[in-house]
């Protein structure tokens, strides 16, 4: 099996690499979170993958099996608000077929825009959380739907433009203009999760050129033994999130995620300015 510059891949970096990817599944699956934020990185600098299209499609592919594994517990638990996802998906879909376009359509050079663009929104999302927080736990109500829309619209348009989940802009926005209880946050963004990224990861598959593809195929073991690893410690992740951890603590463990992203997109736009 090949790296991505050509050198051979030795079996203790695969074996660093998969169980790096089950931890990221365990710790995101019950917050909410596909886990793209880290599983790009994981690639990145654990694999020397060049950050491409490739890497892009590998990141969102295990971002969704998180979603799947995790979705489906909640489900079975009944955190999920039916009504809430299907209304979710007519801003979500656009937004990430958007984004595809754009990544498209620019040279490569859009990483310190996006990711500008992505620190106000998880900003955004800390300041909303914990104002919700601090009233306890919060009782379902009625949605503002145009801005239910619009914020899963900007979800999925991130989603597909930097490789994650974006159950950061999901959750607090089914909270905030949703209407939806923590728990129900959670396994509704899970929901639409499952949804966008298999179709924002199609329609990446559609622009990819040969030096990418040959990259997915070499490398078809080690995708396929990421995702099995992965489905199965985000079920574990879920189950144990569910049964041990309240409803406050949950969201006390997403608002620590959140900070740690933010100080992550501050380093990488530090990097680029300075």
């Amino acid at each position: 099996m090949l790296s991505p510059n050509g050198s051979g891949m030795d079996a203790v970096t695969m074996a660093l690499v998969i169980l790096g990817s089950g931890f990221i599944g365990f710790l995101f699956a019950p917050l909410g979170l596909g886990g793209g934020l880290l599983f790009a990185p994981l690639l990145h600098y654990g694999l020397g993958w060049e950050i491409n299209g490739a890497l892009l499609i590998v990141s969102l592919v295990l971002s969704a099996t998180v979603a799947w594994g995790s979705g489906l517990r909640h489900r079975k638990e009944g955190h999920i608000s039916d009504e809430r996802f299907k209304q979710s998906l007519w801003g979500a879909l656009p937004g990430a077929m958007l984004g595809v376009l754009v990544v498209a359509s620019m040279s490569g050079s859009f990483d310190l825009l996006f990711k500008g663009l992505s620190l106000i929104f998880v900003t955004w999302a800390i300041a909303k959380t914990l104002r919700s927080t601090d009233t306890g736990i919060v009782q379902e109500q009625e949605p503002n739907l145009p801005m239910l829309g619009a914020g899963v619209a900007s979800g999925g348009f991130l989603s597909s433009v930097l490789a994650i989940g974006a159950g950061v802009i999901y959750v607090p926005v089914l909270r905030s203009y949703g209407g939806l209880e923590s728990r129900k946050a959670i396994g509704t963004s899970l929901h639409i999760m499952m949804v966008v990224l298999p179709v924002s990861i199609l329609a990446h598959f559609s622009v990819l050129d040969s030096s990418q593809l040959d990259v997915l195929t070499s490398n078809l073991f080690l995708i396929f033994s990421l995702f099995v690893v992965v489905v199965i410690s985000a079920n574990f992740g879920a189950r144990f999130g569910i049964a041990n951890v309240s409803e406050h603590r949950t969201m006390q463990l997403f608002v620590a995620v959140l900070f740690v992203i933010g100080i992550r997109y501050i380093l990488d736009l530090s990097s680029n300015l300075f």
